[in-house]
């Protein structure tokens, strides 16, 4: 599955938790619980997410300038695992902005 490119070696898991976000409804925990296994530790530790679910938009608040690019540059991958875990047009684009603070 394209979504999931890097994480095969734990692809049991993966579908685990997909059919356990599925069964619950949709709500800005779920997004960010989602956000996180997408991202895995690191990135996942880089950066607040706040998803609006009017807009679909999840807004990472990364913790500096290099997350900010990091997270950037992962952006296409992280979108693609969010919509393998949570469906299409729950997350319509991801914003990144630098917030050290987050």
């Amino acid at each position: 599955d394209v979504a999931m490119t890097g994480v095969q070696t734990c692809a049991l898991p993966i579908y685990m938790v997909k059919q356990m976000l599925e069964r619950h409804p949709l709500s800005p925990a779920k997004v960010t619980f989602a956000y996180r296994v997408a991202a895995g530790p690191a990135l996942a530790k880089a950066a607040s997410a706040v998803w609006t679910a009017q807009s679909g938009v999840l807004t990472l608040h990364a913790r500096g300038a290099a997350w900010c690019r990091e997270l950037e540059r992962a952006s296409p991958v992280l979108r693609d695992r969010m919509t393998f875990f949570l469906g299409p047009n729950v997350v319509s684009k991801i914003l990144v902005i630098e917030d050290p603070h987050a």
